[in-house]
Order: C-alpha cells, then sequence, then structure tokens
C-alpha cells in the first residue's frame, strides 16, 4: 500500500511557482525548489515527475490564479474605461513595489521556455489568448452600455491591450523612470478612449 503524501501539495507548489517566477527554469535548482517547498526529492519526484512536470504545475497554477484575477478585475468596475485604468495603473504600481521586479510569471516563461520548448509555447501563448478573450468581454460590455463605440472591433482591441500589456510587463522588469511608464500606460489607454 502507497504512504500517503505527508505535505501540503498544494503549499508546495506555490513555493514552487514563487522559485520558479523568481528564478526562471534554469536558474531555479532543486536545492532551491526542495527547500522553499519543505520537501526532499524524492517527494518532488513523486508529486510532479520532475523538475520539468513541477515547473509545469507551476505555470498552470499562476495561469489559472492570473486569469482569475484579471477577470475579478476588470469587472469590479461598472465603467469599462475606468477598469482598464485601473487595471494597468496597478500593475504598474505592484511592480514598483516588489523589490526585485519580478514581471508576470507566465511572461518570464514566454520568453526562457518558449522558443525552445512547444509544450511552453502552446500553454503561454493560451493565456495570452485566454486573456484576450477576458480583455474582449469587457469592451463588449462597454459596447453593450453605449460607453464605447459600438463599431469597433472588440477582438483586435482587446488582442492590442494584450500585446501592450506584455510590452509594458517586460519593459517595467528594467524598473524604468515612473514618468516614462505613466505616459506609456497613458497612450495605452488611449485605445479605450478612442473606441
Amino acid at each position: 500500500m502507497a504512504r500517503p503524501r505527508e505535505f501540503d501539495q498544494d503549499k508546495a507548489l506555490e513555493a514552487a511557482m514563487h522559485v520558479f517566477w523568481e528564478k526562471g527554469f534554469e536558474a531555479a535548482s532543486l536545492s532551491d525548489l526542495t527547500a522553499r517547498m519543505g520537501i526532499q526529492r524524492p517527494s518532488l519526484y513523486s508529486a510532479f515527475g520532475d523538475k520539468k512536470g513541477l515547473f509545469e504545475a507551476a505555470l498552470r497554477k499562476y495561469t489559472s490564479s492570473h486569469a482569475a484575477y484579471v477577470r475579478n478585475s476588470l469587472h469590479k468596475h461598472p465603467s469599462v474605461k475606468e477598469a482598464f485604468r485601473t487595471f494597468f495603473e496597478d500593475v504598474v504600481s505592484k511592480e514598483y513595489e516588489k523589490s526585485p521586479s519580478t514581471g508576470c510569471f507566465c511572461i518570464n516563461s514566454m520568453v526562457e521556455l518558449a522558443p525552445h520548448d512547444e509544450k511552453f509555447e502552446i500553454l503561454t501563448r493560451e493565456h495570452q489568448m485566454y486573456l484576450s478573450v477576458i480583455f474582449q468581454e469587457t469592451i463588449e460590455r462597454g459596447m453593450q452600455s453605449g460607453e464605447l463605440d459600438a463599431g469597433i472591433n472588440a477582438k483586435n482591441l482587446a488582442q492590442t491591450l494584450v500585446i501592450s500589456l506584455i510590452g509594458l510587463t517586460v519593459f517595467l522588469k528594467s524598473r524604468p523612470d515612473r514618468v516614462v511608464i505613466d505616459n506609456f500606460v497613458k497612450q495605452i489607454l488611449t485605445l479605450v478612449v478612442i473606441a
């Protein structure tokens, strides 16, 4: 009879996610991971297979929680323009509060692994597509309420906003002057205002 796992798998996965988020896949050693997770290597292998399996599970956990966060952020404001303004400003504020800047775990993974690994190319692309759907639903809500022009192409605008979000998140990792970032966000938001 197999012994039951003697650790909280969800807490261990959360800890591993933060190690990968801070260090990336390659730089995160098994010692880093097991120390932060509070488990031994055999438990890691038993629960997740190997380092790549653990990374995949951590990335899936992140994308699921990140998508829920984005959806909730955009739906808590009755005004679509206000929802996008608050969302983008929060992205900037949260990044400047962190030291060092860790960016977005999914975007970091896209840059590090997607060019070399088809599985992570697909996983990261799926997350960007899901964010586009959330943005599109929000834009369509604004079109239905009359806040946004009914003739705009919601899908194209949503994809443009997601690409802008990716660029903003990558740029923030270099800690540019806050005035430069605030101006960039204002320009991103003109896309919604013009719509």
